[in-house]
C-alpha cells in the first residue's frame, strides 16, 4: 500500500509549520487514513492518534454517535461523520480530525452503492463533510484506497484555504 509521497509531505509540512494536530476516526477506510498519517515525516508531532469503530455499538460508545440515528442508517450518513469527526477530536484533544463512514461494498443495506462520508472539524467545529460515491463494482481495497487519496487531497485543500485566511 503506498500513498503519494508529495501529497503526505505537504500535508506534514502544513501541519508542522501551523504547530497544529490532527487524530483520526475511521470506520469504512478501516486504519488506511491512520496509516497514511503515520507515513508522514515527523507525524509523532502533529497526529495524536486514531481509532476504527467499524460497528455500531463501538461508535455509540466511543464517539458518542446517537444510538438510534445509528441504527436509522446503518450508522452511515452525514450526520454520523460529523459526530465522529467532532468527538474524535476532543478525545484526542487535536485541533483537526478527520471522520470517515460508508461501504466499500455493495450490500443490501447500502441499496447495493459504494459511498462513503468523511468529515473534517476543526477547533471543534465541522468544516467540512461531503459523499464520495464509487462504481458498485469496485474492489473493497480500491474502495478503501481511493477515499483515503481523495480524503487526504481534500485535507491538503482545506489546509490551504486556513492558511491562506491566517
Amino acid at each position: 500500500m503506498e500513498f503519494q509521497k508529495n501529497l503526505l509531505e505537504y500535508i506534514s509540512q502544513s501541519l508542522l509549520t501551523a504547530g497544529e494536530t490532527i487524530s483520526v476516526a475511521e470506520s469504512v477506510t478501516s486504519g488506511c487514513l491512520q496509516l497514511a498519517f503515520s507515513q508522514m515525516p515527523n507525524a509523532s508531532l502533529f497526529f495524536k492518534g486514531g481509532m476504527t469503530t467499524y460497528t455500531l455499538p463501538q461508535k455509540v460508545e466511543l464517539l458518542q454517535v446517537d444510538k438510534e440515528e445509528a441504527q436509522d442508517c446503518d450508522c452511515v450518513s452525514e450526520n454520523v461523520a460529523k459526530t465522529m469527526a467532532l468527538n474524535v477530536a476532543k478525545l484526542f484533544n487535536s485541533d483537526w480530525s478527520i471522520a470517515t463512514t460508508g461501504y466499500c461494498t455493495p450490500i443490501r443495506k447500502s441499496l447495493y452503492k459504494i459511498f462513503a462520508y468523511f468529515s473534517f472539524s476543526y477547533k471543534g467545529e465541522v468544516i467540512l463533510t461531503k459523499k464520495l460515491e464509487l462504481h458498485p463494482k469496485t474492489q473493497a481495497l480500491n474502495a478503501q484506497m481511493y477515499y483515503t487519496e481523495f480524503i487526504l487531497g481534500c485535507f491538503k485543500s482545506e489546509i490551504n484555504q486556513l492558511l491562506i485566511l491566517k
